[in-house]
This record gives C-alpha cells, sequence and structure tokens, in this order.
C-alpha cells in the first residue's frame, strides 16, 4: 500500500488532533484551564519542505501581518474574557531542527503546545510584541498565523430560468454509470467493471471536513459488508482562540458531585461521585429544549448525554469513543412515518485534561462532509447501484470545520493526524483559501509536502472556487505534492442535475480555479467532474436544483465546486491503490502522482492553465502503475515576472515560466518574440548522461522549444524557450520533459505568458473590445493598468434581450473583492449594489487586471455577444 502505517498506541483516541505526545507539551501548556482558554490564541500550522528550505525575506507575508494587526486589535467577547494579547503561529522549521527551535521560543517566554520534530512543525503561542523574534530565528522556514477560512458554499449560484428540458431524478433503479454523480468521466466505472475486486476495499480514506453523517445508509457497509466509517475524530482545539469562539460543539464542563447537583437553573440528578457537567446547544425538531446536558467522568472517559431531557443522568448509557464502540447517540426521537430523520447522530471525543474536561459532540451540521464522503466512497446510494467512486473503499471522518468555516490550525493538525496516526491510505481535503502570495511556500503548504513524504499518504485538494481568472488556485492547494483537482462539467450533468443544454461535451465550470501559481508553478495539477447529487445529512431536506424539475429525498443534495471534483480524484486514487494491494504492490506518492499527470486527458478546448495536465483517467493511470512506474526527479527554476515575483524566494524565479509584467516592465506585446531561459538538475538517475525529448502540449503555437535535451546528474543544465504571442490573451503550454529510457512522463513545467488586450500609453487612457461567450462558458481580456492610476472603469453593452453575463475583476493580487458575490448577472435581478453593467475600481492595483466573462448556464442565450469598455484616470 502507499502509507505508512503508523503506531496506533502512540496516539490514544482522545489526544487533541494537534498535539504528539511523543513531543511533550511545555509545562505552561499542560496548564491550561477554561479560564485561560483565551491565552491559547488563534492557533496555525507549521511545515517544512524535504529538507533544509531557504526561507523567503518576509516569513510572515502581508496577508500575516494584517491577520496580526487585526487580533491584536480585536476585542474577543467570551465569557471571562479580554482582548487577547498574543496569537498562535504555525511554524515551519528547517529539517531536523524543530526541537532547537523549541528552545529559542521558550526563551523568551513563548508557548509551544505542538512540536512534530519529524516534519519540523511547531505551534506557538506568543506574544504580538515577540513576533518579530520569532520571524529572526534562522531555522524558522515560514510562519502562517491562524484565521478561520470560509467553508465553499457548493449551492449552485445561477438558479435563473431552464434552458432544458427537466429530466428525470436518480433513484433505485439509476445504474452506477449515470451523469448525476458521473464518476463514470474518470473511467473509475469501467475500471471497476474490468477489476471487480479492486473497488476500493482495502483502501482507507481521510476525509478532512465538516464531519460526516454516521447513520447515512449510503455510509454504512462497504462492498464486502465491513462498516464504512471506522472512525471518526475531531481536530478542532478549545484551547485555540479561533476554534472556541466559532465552533458550537465543544462543551466546557464544571466540577460537580451525584447523586444530585445544580446547574443551568434546574437540579440535576447524576450517579453516585464526581463528575465534570455541561450542556450542548442544539435545535432539534420537535424538541421544546435545545439544550442538552452531558456529564463526563475525566478518570473514566465516560460521558453522558440527557438524551431524553429530563434532568437524570442515571436513565443514560455511557457513549463512549466511536473508533473503539462504534457508538453513536441520537438528539430527537424519529418518527418512522416521515422520510426525513428527526433525530440525528452524533459521536463524542472526550478530551484530556490538559482542555479541563472538554467533550466535544460530534455531527455534520453543515453537510459538505457527508456529500464529499458520498462522492469519494458511497456505496448504493438511493438504496440502489449508484455509488461514488470507490465503494469498497473504508472512511476515518475527521472534522476540522463547522458552518462558521475552518481554522487554518485545524485543517493543518487533522491532516497530520490523518497522516500520522490514523491508518489512511489517501486524504481528501475540499477546503481552502487564496492568499495573495500562493506561490505554494507558506508554513502549512511546506507541511503538508513534508507530510506526504515522510508518510507516504497522498493527499487530493480542491483547486478552489475562485475562478475564472488566472493565477487563482488556492492554499494548501498550492503545495508542490499535492494533486490539486479542477472542476470540469460535461453536457450530460448540465442536463441531468441542472436541467439546461449546452453546446459541449465537457468544459470548466467557471468558478474553477486557475492556474498557475505565483512562482509559475504547475496547478492546478488535474481535473475531475465538479458537479454531483449525493448524500448529505438524513436530518436535511433533499436539495436539487429547482430547476432540475425534479425532488430529491432527504439525505441527497446536489452540490458543485471543486470541492465535489477533489473527491473524485480521492475515489479514484483508492480505487488504483486497491488494484495494487490485490497484487501486493506497494504505490509511493510519488509514482502515484507521476501515474494521474502522465496518464490524464488533455482537452484541446481547454488552456493548460486551466485544466493542468488534464482529466483524470484511472483505467490508462492503472496502465502506467501496474508496471512499476519509475521516472527521474528533475527540478527546473524558471524566470518569473509578475507585481509580486520579488517577493518569491529566489526574486524573479520559479518553477514554473510565468510573464504577467506590463509591456514596458518586461511583459510582452502581441507579434513580439521574448527569449527565456530555463535552468534544468537531474536529480535522481544513474551518474551517465541521459537524452530527453522535450515536447510542447496544449501550445496555441507561442512557444518554440529544441526538441531534445541531454541532462547529467547534479549538473545545472540550460533550457532556451522562445515566445511569440501573435494576439493578446493568456497563452499557456504544458512542457514535457521524458526520459524515453522511464515509464511516464518524468517532469512537467507550465509555461505562461499573458499578454494584454488594452494597453494605456501616454494620452491613450481609454479601450474597448467586442466578443461573446458562449453559454456555461467564460473567457478573459487584459487590461494594462499603469502606476499612478486613480480609478478605473469598466462598462459593458451590447448584450442581448435576456442574455446573462457578467465580468468578475480580477487583480495581480488575486479577486478585486466583488466575485464574493458569486452573482452580478445582466437580466437577473438581485439585491445589493453590484452594477452589472458600469462599475468603477478606485486606485487600482498597478500591473495587468483580468476581466474574466462568463454566461450563466441559464442564459437563454446560446452565444452571449458583449461589448467592453475600459478606462483610467491618471494622475494629476
Amino acid at each position: 500500500m502507499t502509507h505508512g502505517k503508523r503506531h496506533a498506541a502512540e496516539f490514544p483516541h482522545d489526544s487533541p488532533c494537534p498535539t504528539n505526545p511523543r513531543s511533550p507539551r511545555s509545562s505552561s501548556a499542560a496548564l491550561l484551564t477554561v479560564g485561560t482558554l483565551v491565552a491559547a490564541s488563534l492557533t496555525a500550522v507549521v511545515l517544512p519542505g524535504t529538507a533544509s528550505a531557504e526561507p523567503r525575506a518576509d516569513k510572515i507575508g502581508d496577508h500575516g501581518r494584517a491577520l496580526l494587526e487585526k487580533y491584536e486589535k480585536q476585542p474577543w467577547i467570551l465569557p471571562k474574557s479580554t482582548k487577547s494579547d498574543f496569537a498562535t503561529l504555525i511554524l515551519a522549521t528547517n529539517d531536523g531542527r524543530a526541537d532547537e527551535v523549541r528552545s529559542e521560543l521558550e526563551s523568551f517566554g513563548a508557548e509551544v503546545t505542538t512540536v512534530e520534530e519529524e516534519i519540523g512543525y511547531l505551534k506557538v503561542n506568543v506574544g504580538f510584541d515577540d513576533v518579530d523574534k520569532v520571524e529572526a530565528i534562522d531555522d524558522v522556514v515560514a510562519i502562517d498565523v491562524d484565521e478561520l477560512l470560509p467553508l465553499p458554499d457548493p449551492a449552485p449560484a445561477d438558479k435563473g430560468a431552464d434552458t432544458g428540458a427537466a429530466t428525470d431524478g436518480p433513484s433505485a433503479e439509476t445504474p452506477d454509470d449515470n451523469p448525476y454523480m458521473p464518476t463514470n468521466e474518470t473511467g473509475a466505472v469501467d475500471f471497476r467493471k474490468k477489476n471487480p475486486e479492486a473497488d476500493g476495499r482495502g483502501v482507507t480514506i481521510g476525509v478532512l471536513d465538516t464531519g460526516v453523517d454516521v447513520e447515512h445508509p449510503a455510509l454504512q457497509k462497504t462492498t464486502t459488508g465491513e462498516d464504512k466509517i471506522v472512525d471518526w475524530v475531531n481536530a478542532t482545539d478549545p484551547t485555540n482562540l479561533i476554534d472556541l469562539i466559532y465552533d458550537p460543539t465543544f462543551v466546557l464542563t464544571a466540577g460537580v458531585t451525584g447523586p444530585t447537583f445544580e446547574g443551568r437553573g434546574r437540579t440535576w440528578t447524576a450517579p453516585e461521585g464526581a463528575w465534570r457537567f455541561g450542556q450542548f446547544d442544539f435545535t432539534v425538531a420537535g424538541s421544546d429544549d435545545d439544550a442538552w446536558g452531558v456529564l463526563y467522568r475525566p478518570a473514566e472517559g465516560t460521558v453522558l448525554v440527557d438524551l431524553d431531557q429530563n434532568g437524570d443522568f442515571t436513565d443514560e448509557d455511557a457513549i463512549g469513543e466511536f473508533g473503539d464502540t462504534r457508538d453513536v447517540g441520537k438528539f430527537g426521537t424519529d418518527d418512522p412515518d416521515t422520510p426525513i430523520n428527526e433525530a440525528p447522530a452524533f459521536v463524542v471525543s472526550a478530551l484530556p485534561d490538559v482542555y479541563n474536561g472538554t467533550v466535544h459532540i460530534g455531527l455534520d451540521t453543515h453537510g459538505h462532509g457527508t456529500h464529499v464522503a458520498g462522492i469519494a466512497a458511497g456505496n448504493g446510494l438511493f438504496g440502489g447501484k449508484m455509488n461514488g467512486a470507490a465503494p469498497g473503499a473504508e472512511i476515518v471522518s475527521m472534522r476540522a470545520c463547522h458552518n462558521r468555516g475552518c481554522s487554518s490550525a485545524a485543517l493543518t493538525d487533522g491532516m497530520v493526524r490523518l497522516a500520522t496516526d490514523l491508518d489512511v491510505d489517501v486524504i481528501n481535503m475540499s477546503i481552502g483559501g487564496l492568499p495573495a502570495l500562493n506561490d505554494g511556500q507558506n508554513a502549512r503548504a511546506l507541511l503538508y509536502n513534508r507530510l506526504i513524504a515522510e508518510t507516504g499518504v497522498q493527499m487530493f485538494i480542491s483547486a478552489g472556487n475562485s475562478g475564472a481568472g488566472i493565477n487563482t488556485v488556492g492554499d494548501p492547494s498550492v503545495a508542490g505534492d499535492v494533486m490539486s483537482v479542477g472542476a470540469t462539467v460535461s453536457g450530460a450533468t448540465w442536463k441531468a442535475n441542472y436541467g439546461r443544454d449546452v453546446d459541449y461535451d465537457r468544459g470548466l465550470f467557471s468558478f474553477s480555479s486557475r492556474g498557475p501559481r505565483e512562482d509559475g508553478g504547475f496547478k492546478p495539477d488535474i481535473t475531475a467532474p465538479g458537479a454531483a447529487i449525493s448524500a448529505i445529512p438524513t436530518d436535511k431536506k433533499g436539495a436539487p436544483v429547482p430547476g432540475a424539475g425534479y425532488d430529491l429525498p432527504p439525505g441527497y443534495g446536489m452540490k458543485n465546486g471543486t470541492s465535489m471534483s477533489s473527491p473524485q480524484a480521492t475515489g479514484g486514487a483508492a480505487l488504483l491503490l486497491s488494484a495494487a494491494a490485490q497484487k501486493g504492490q506497494t504505490v509511493t506518492p510519488v509514482q502515484l502522482r507521476t501515474a494521474l499527470r502522465t496518464s490524464a486527458d488533455f482537452s484541446d478546448d481547454l488552456t493548460a492553465l486551466e485544466q493542468g495536465h488534464g482529466q483524470m483517467n484511472v483505467g490508462a493511470a492503472w496502465k502506467l502503475l501496474r508496471k512499476d512506474l519509475a521516472t527521474d526527479e528533475l527540478t527546473v527554476t524558471a524566470p518569473v515576472c509578475t507585481e509580486q515575483s520579488d517577493k518569491l524566494v529566489e526574486p524573479g524565479f520559479g518553477r514554473g515560466l510565468y510573464n504577467r509584467c506590463l509591456p514596458g516592465a518586461g511583459g510582452q506585446k502581441a507579434g513580439a518574440s521574448k527569449d527565456y531561459e530555463l535552468t534544468i538538475t537531474r536529480d535522481t538517475g544513474g551518474d551517465a548522461v541521459q537524452p530527453y525529448r522535450v515536447k510542447l502540449v496544449g501550445d496555441d503555437g507561442t512557444f518554440s522549444v529544441p526538441r531534445h535535451l541531454k541532462l547529467g546528474k547534479a549538473e545545472e543544465t540550460s533550457l532556451g524557450i522562445t515566445a511569440t504571442p501573435a494576439e493578446a490573451g493568456a497563452h499557456s503550454a504544458v512542457l514535457q520533459l521524458d526520459n524515453p529510457r522511464t515509464r511516464g512522463v518524468d517532469h512537467t513545467v507550465m509555461l505562461t505568458v499573458i499578454v494584454p488586450d488594452a494597453e494605456f500609453t501616454g494620452e491613450n487612457t481609454s479601450w474597448s473590445g467586442s466578443g461573446e461567450v458562449s453559454r456555461a462558458e467564460a473567457g478573459s481580456r487584459y487590461v494594462a493598468i499603469p502606476p499612478g492610476t486613480t480609478s478605473f472603469t469598466v462598462e459593458m453593452s451590447g448584450v442581448a434581450e435576456s442574455s446573462r453575463l457578467r465580468w468578475t475583476a480580477f487583480t495581480p493580487f488575486g479577486p478585486s473583492g466583488e466575485s464574493a458575490t458569486g452573482h452580478c448577472y445582466t437580466n437577473i435581478p438581485e439585491a445589493g449594489t453590484c452594477n452589472a453593467l458600469k462599475r468603477t475600481y478606485s486606485n487600482p492595483i498597478p500591473g495587468i487586471w483580468d476581466l474574466s466573462l462568463d454566461a450563466a448556464s441559464s442564459s437563454p442565450v446560446a452565444d452571449n455577444p458583449y461589448e467592453l469598455g475600459a478606462s483610467i484616470t491618471p494622475a494629476d
């Protein structure tokens, strides 16, 4: 199998995710109490690369410093709390130096709460005045500041009128090969037919998300009758202020003594002896009381919940840890005469004494995690033949998110525990954020790389829903060794899930985040279908797209996003690992990534920066893996020219060719040629010089390269590239470096050059252009904003009657902020202030702006024409 099976005895089930028992907490951390939880502020997470790494000049970055400033000023409204006087940082250190860094931190009073020496990870609470001291430690490579990341909204944003006839919805009669959950589009269905015993059996998928409904019928058993959900763990941390404030599922307890005691305005009956008591606030249909008493005895790990709400705990059975006992509690009473489940199920986790007797109540109140789990490994959806990608696989649910979002600390702590402690083989995470500098060199991304290398557990992470602008792939999907997954959609799924007709067999969702990374790095890696009808908690009503023309029963919903494409890919990987297990074959993460990238189906209708290597193809990947895939490891350094390229670890250079500079500042114009030089080093293989084939995939005629290259071991070799873009636009291609003596493409590099449509020089302060965008597709116009511009105005006209079209502006630092609305289409009335035809951006960031245009899937017009005007106001 492709993972490092860890030692369960080293991590008891009730240990907090961030803490490694092999690395004891500092004495001050061990004394944390409920009264001092506020002091254990905003946790963040740290990680290194594969060895010693060169830090960038600013290890925290602009985003981290903005968070620190916000936290220092913000009063945290909590019982017994005051304004926090320190923050929690996530540190990535040089290889083998975590303990030394810990000593330096403690020398000036910082509170180190977690140390993972094997991956160079520390989590530390530090006073705001001492943050600079942390950054000054030589062996600290990168620093993340904890933050609350928004949970992706997978509900379809475009809910306008339909353009096609409604279809029938899925049911128990729906075959496994279907467009509602199109696992057939990655080849998963055909692969399972050809390899019936490689359906995911023997593989465990870690789902890092909002939790999973433990009673959903499609998540009960694997294809071989084993329990589907084998563990359910919580990663949020009550000593982390963000989690304590926003996560409502912690029960903070106080000491009481049975057989009776007073609490929360009433008298309670309890078994004899000392206990800790608290209440969990949760509203259930049919219950007059939304508070549920919780009793906890830390010495025994016993948890009692007053499920009948009679104030008497003596008539309740103890609920143990799910991973050990499979114990499940239920809030309320289900009415068997109704299809919905009125009694949602939950699990419990009793946290150690360091948390002062805190109990966690585990359930998926949002539905995101259950939906993701259904896509990756659901078995028998709707009680029939419809399945997720790997129905034979088991699941470990790692909850790091809730209705308000996900702390970056919880996401990292959960990932660490999944990879090192919970015996998973592959991990899915459908959450992330979009920092302005998304070069994959922040602490969390470095840590994920190290975890993959150290544990052998491959991670698949959604690319993000910040498209259709370029350079929008989110963190930590930008981590180099993570498989970043974009979201495609087929015409069949548009028809089945939305009731709409489009003019293509397979396209890319406009929201799907595009590459490259800020350092030119290759992201996204692959794509997979990004819309699915899947499981949601059984206490939630069915949620189809209204225009689809059918209802769904409770426990099923249609969601779209890269959140849905990532579990498709994770499930596909589980099939490959399952097939390898049947052969007794070990598959390393490098082999898995290489097979998936080499075998992906590249679409000529999409660009490289949109789709990466292309759509996942399970069967083609297996043809490579089954013969013990082996490739050379190469390191590529390429020139990068962007508005932020001076902030890269090596200013002006990265892992791919990326030029987005203004034409007068190193950028390119249409019709003009520019030469670039890549430096390539072969890191593995024999000492003899090796020949490589050099090939371009997806090139529109912009790039020219030599056809052959020779590389010696550990020798730097130059590769010249000439870019001659014929017209304005985003020009990208996949550069393949392939040793014919190895199986699989050894290395790929993304090449990207942006040529503006509009460039303002001298007295020329306006531009206009026209075009059209097909229904459910996107395109871009690029505008060069010179330094000193005080305002930038965009106007759209020439829109066809009833056409649903919009533009979204992306600055050189990312989305302008208006994309947060998710709407602003022409001819779709909406509340708010967004003007679909004219908007002005004050003091715009200089550089090339991406005006991304997309036509709603509900637009009655197949090809949506437009005229776009842009003008600037220069400084006096």
